[in-house]
């Protein structure tokens, strides 16, 4: 079976090799550390601090296998600079004009993994984000929601 591709900008790889190494060098040694100091209280079956340093160690790990898994099957978003951008794409930014609220909004399109928001990341697999995907400047675009339609006009494309 075929994992799912995930698509990341390179700064998306920068800060997951960040919180890997942070995980393996860092947080690895603090969890050792505390387990060691509560192996030294005595007995461990009903040592609280042992438990909960336990946890902590499994949660690491797992988060360590998740970013692995996900660098297996990692697809860098690369845009030239210079390029033109004719339609939306995973990695552009996308300027709209919200018909609903008449206002202005940017978007970055990026995977669902550095999707936020809140700071303007949209994922190409949200709503928002797959209804713009391979749109033209001036194409208008209709988002069907929990809340009704969103309708959006495609001012700019960037990358």
């Amino acid at each position: 079976m075929m994992q799912k591709q995930i698509l990341l900008t390179y700064e998306g790889v920068k800060k997951l090799e960040e919180e890997i190494e942070d995980l393996k060098i860092k947080r690895r040694a603090d969890v050792a550390q505390k387990l060691k100091e509560a192996r030294a209280q005595g007995d461990l079956s009903e040592n609280a601090e042992y438990d909960a340093a336990k946890e902590e160690q499994a949660e690491i790990e797992t988060r360590i296998a998740e970013i692995e898994k996900m660098f297996r099957n990692v697809v860098i978003i690369d845009h030239d600079e210079d390029s033109d951008v004719d339609v939306v794409k995973p990695g552009c930014k996308v300027l709209l004009y919200d018909m609903g609220y008449e206002e202005e909004v940017e978007y970055m399109i990026v995977g669902s993994t550095e999707a936020d928001p809140m700071k303007g990341k949209i994922s190409n697999e949200s709503l928002v984000g797959a209804a713009l995907l391979n749109r033209k400047v001036d194409d208008e675009v209709v988002v069907a929601t929990d809340f009704g339609e969103e309708k959006y006009k495609i001012l700019k494309i960037s990358i």
